[in-house]
């Protein structure tokens, strides 16, 4: 059986393969809202936008995505991680005064982060996963 913070994603090709379908996933969740284009795991989050959409496509009533201004990171990033937390049960992973003090966030850090949201949407049904 497959272990680790996305097991449903595990097909075979390794980490590489689950990486790819895990931006796939964001890219597909993210698509069409404004100032969001999911691109990596790191440049593609710097405004925290693409934590908001991510969240906002599921959770729609939590917040006015349309309210939110890509300069206001520090606010987007508190948005995004107390939704997640809150509506998702998803661990505090990112502190929102790390991902503001860079520039451009930490691919590690977002990758494991959007791994372990994902896995608290499958875990509360909200991602539907293929049966083998």
């Amino acid at each position: 059986a497959a272990k680790g913070p996305a097991p449903h994603l595990r097909r075979s090709g390794g980490a590489a393969t689950v990486k790819t379908m895990l931006l796939e996933w964001c890219r597909a969740r993210t698509r069409g809202y404004p100032n969001v284009d999911v691109q990596n795991f790191s440049g593609s989050w710097g405004s925290g936008l693409a934590f908001c959409a991510l969240l906002h496509s599921f959770f729609p009533d939590a917040f006015d995505f349309a309210a939110l201004e890509p300069s206001a990171r520090r606010d987007n990033f508190a948005l995004a991680f107390a939704t997640a937390e809150e509506r998702a049960g998803c661990a505090p992973l990112l502190e929102v005064e790390d991902m503001v003090r860079l520039p451009v966030p930490d691919a590690k850090c977002v990758y494991t982060y959007v791994q372990e949201l994902y896995r608290c949407l499958v875990a509360k049904g909200l991602v539907k996963t293929k049966k083998r």
